[in-house]
């Protein structure tokens, strides 16, 4: 038997890496999952009621076809709270069959402050110093034994999160005063993972009917139901031989191990998060509401496939059949039926958005084509028509514009980037046009230096105005 400790007990841990250690199971392995409550908040009583287990549905489109599946879970062991029984977590720390630890703690999770536990605090305040604690029990129990250092997953949505997870636990090794020979076994016996995670988890099912037919099936009511999509990678940063500790390839779980996570957190920021933000702003102008809808109009899907075949992904430095299967995967995630995905939700502080996810698209593909990628530059005008169209009022938590149907919308963004839009909205298309391009606190550069640039968002944003977000979207087509 091996064990995996798993700091965090949310939705998106169930239904992505206790269901892949499920996986393992029902290919021959021995795995069982230690869950620790991260935080004093919240209650693990669900889990105790349930014996630990619990079900997880993947629903979405297989194949271009609907598909849901429904997996019992029953991977998970024990689910503990270092608050309530501080003995059985430490006891955790030294079981020889501890293997891995994941965490998936929310991104404010990973977090150093200087004096912010004490070494014999019980338990520690944060998640580094909790581990820092159990690697240090582990390291004094088998007298800093190499081959009983564990692999360290760590699945926040922040850059290098393994990285600045092994950062934090040795400023707190540093702060109590450890050994130095602890914290070269910490440093260099155990093997701390940048990973990339991307599953998208509704979390639970909002239609009482089918709920109730769901738990008669399952005979009793499942009050850690978990619902999750149907897509999902794991993408690890680690040692080639880390696949043979972590057989998950071998069982068809759709993980890798790779030197370097970065490229493939290029592929999703810019393929599917800059989908999202490139296409969705003018696709609300032109009268859609969710993701779906816009995937079942010519237009907009024809416009989002350009924009990701033709001039984002020959920017991208992947196989390039990979980057075409993902794009083809982001298709049917969006089309996904059993999933509400609202557009003004992704709209949410679209100023630093269309900057980090479509930017680096953007200007790869002028400086390697030597022209402007229309579907891109359509894009960006979208966005100030987004952010401009009849402004009526700023309000305290954001900008009120009117949609061309009529209804009114809030914006949300920066406090900056509502000022900068509601101090121009008496401009002319051209004298808004130079003023978002030229405002380096948006883009950290004068985009009106770009050639022939300013001209051409100018005339998508006035075909916009005119014509609408659909027949703009359709002049790049």
């Amino acid at each position: 038997m091996k064990k995996v400790l798993q700091y965090g007990e949310g939705n998106f841990l169930r239904s992505f890496v206790d269901l892949y250690f499920e996986t393992l199971n029902r290919e021959g392995g021995e795995w069982a999952v230690e869950i620790v409550k991260p935080i004093p908040f919240g209650s693990l009583d669900a889990f105790a009621r349930q014996g630990n287990r619990y079900h997880v549905i993947l629903r979405g489109v297989k194949d271009g076809n609907a598909a849901e599946t429904v997996y019992p879970v029953s991977v998970v062991e024990q689910a503990i709270s270092p608050f309530d029984d501080f003995p059985a977590y430490e006891a955790l720390a030294v079981d020889p069959e501890l293997a891995v630890i994941v965490s998936n703690t929310t991104e404010a999770g990973i977090a150093y402050t200087q004096g912010d536990s004490e070494f014999d605090q019980v338990p520690p305040n944060s998640f580094p110093a909790k581990l820092t604690r159990v690697l240090y029990e582990r390291y004094k129990a088998y007298n800093g034994a190499a081959d009983k250092g564990l692999v360290i997953l760590s699945c926040e949505l922040i850059d290098n999160n393994g990285k600045e997870l092994k950062k934090c636990c040795n400023n707190y090794a540093k702060d109590w005063n450890l050994d130095a020979a602890f914290i070269d076994w910490m440093n260099n016996a155990n093997t701390f993972c940048s990973t990339l995670v991307d599953r998208i988890v509704p979390g639970r099912i909002r239609d009482p009917k089918e709920l109730a037919a769901l738990e008669e099936a399952n005979g009793y009511h499942d009050q850690v139901l978990d619902v999750g999509e149907v897509f999902g990678v794991w993408v690890i940063e680690g040692p080639a031989g880390l696949e043979d500790k972590l057989p998950f390839k071998k069982a068809g779980v759709n993980v890798m191990v790779v030197p370097d996570v970065t490229p493939y957190k290029k592929r999703k920021v810019r393929i599917l998060n800059g989908a999202h933000t490139g296409f969705v702003l003018g696709a609300y102008l032109a009268g859609f509401d969710i993701v779906r809808d816009c995937m079942h109009n010519d237009t907009v899907r024809g416009f989002m496939n350009k924009m990701l075949h033709e001039e984002i992904i020959p920017t991208l430095p992947l196989d390039k059949k990979d980057l075409e299967d993902f794009a083809s995967a982001v298709e049917d995630r969006f089309n996904n039926p059993f999933v509400n995905h609202e557009l003004m939700s992704i709209s949410l502080n679209s100023t630093s958005k269309w900057k980090a996810r479509n930017m680096p698209s953007f200007l790869a593909y002028i400086e390697e084509q030597k022209q402007l990628p229309k579907c891109l530059t359509m894009s960006l005008a979208a966005y100030i028509a987004f952010y401009s169209n009849d402004i009526q009022e700023r309000a305290a938590d954001g900008l009120i514009c009117k949609r061309p149907a009529g209804n009114t919308y809030k914006i949300q963004d920066d406090a900056w980037a509502l000022d900068f839009y509601y101090a121009h909205k008496d401009d002319t298309a051209a004298q808004l046009v130079h003023a978002v391009l030229s405002n380096t606190q948006m883009w950290d550069q004068d985009l009106t230096k770009i050639e022939g640039l300013e001209a051409a968002v100018l005339a998508d944003l006035e075909l916009i105005r005119s014509q609408g977000a659909e027949a703009a979207y359709k002049s790049c087509l």
